[in-house]
């Protein structure tokens, strides 16, 4: 006994090195995925992971087996340039597919802007941009205004000549709120508007929680002139010559296109497989 705990004596320092190289390996191969995103953006993003982009993320970071590291910016104009351009992340969740800003992944969803009212308005049937009640009823609809362009229901409203009736919530709302975008549709809850017109993800994911039926219904038609499309794909964006984690980002969102699917029913945001297509149920 005494020789053999003489050997296991011996062994300890062989031993402690083994464990502090192993240790040491695995701190050299663990990787982060760096990821830039809004901390007060729902449905979205916030700094307490709570968005569904948060959730996706942390899905492709596990299969690609990284940890997530953010870099926080307010999506405003500029972010671009700030972060991904800047070398302070590698990804930017949320990015429509063909915006042209940034080299993007495959999409992962495709949703599109919605007609949202009151289910006691008795207006489930609206859903064209063409609708003559259009000119007569209180729209919300939200306004980028100070980057000088628009999202396309105002622009395509504002084409029909559809403006003393509009009310305007900006896409940023009140950065001091818990949740910037739900003026929107929380005004249609309270009925200081008749319906907004509101991108799919935001509306669905606000409409669940307003505590009052709403109707959803995808906006028609979903390509008003080439400067307004309703519906858009959405991807990861990068830069442009990242092409190897570009691929690895396209395979981890193939692998997971279950798991994607039901975080985004999870938020209730509406999809359409095709433009022609309704857009699925919202919860």
């Amino acid at each position: 006994m005494t020789a053999l705990l003489r050997r296991l004596s011996r062994l300890r320092p062989h031993l402690a090195m083994l464990l502090l190289g192993l240790a040491a390996c695995t701190t050299a191969s663990a990787r982060d995925l760096r990821v830039c995103a809004d901390p007060n953006n729902l449905p979205f993003s916030n700094a307490a992971g709570e968005g569904f982009e948060n959730r996706i993320v942390e899905l492709l970071a596990k299969d690609l087996g990284a940890h997530v590291r953010y870099t926080w910016w307010a999506q405003r104009r500029g972010a671009i340039r700030n972060t991904l351009n800047a070398g302070d992340c590698d990804v930017i969740p949320g990015m429509a597919s063909n915006g042209g800003m940034t080299g993007t992944t495959d999409p992962y969803y495709r949703s599109t802007y919605v007609f949202v009212s009151r289910a006691d308005r008795g207006l489930r049937t609206l859903a064209s941009l063409d609708d003559p009640r259009l000119r007569t009823l209180r729209i919300g609809v939200q306004l980028i205004g100070d980057d000088g362009a628009n999202p396309p229901p105002a622009m395509s409203l504002a084409r029909r000549g559809i403006t003393v009736n509009v009310r305007g919530y900006t896409v940023y709302g009140n950065y001091a709120d818990k949740a910037p975008q739900a003026a929107v549709i929380q005004a249609v809850a309270r009925g200081d508007v008749d319906v907004a017109v509101v991108w799919g993800p935001t509306a669905g994911y606000f409409a669940a929680q307003s505590g009052v039926p709403m109707v959803l219904t995808p906006v028609t038609p979903w390509l008003d002139g080439p400067q307004s499309p309703m519906v858009f794909d959405i991807s990861m964006g990068l830069r442009r010559d990242d092409r190897a984690l570009r691929r690895e980002l396209d395979q981890a969102l193939a692998r997971n296109r279950g798991a994607i699917d039901r975080i985004l029913d999870a938020y209730h945001v509406p999809r359409v497989s095709d433009p022609s297509l309704p857009a699925s149920p919202t919860r």
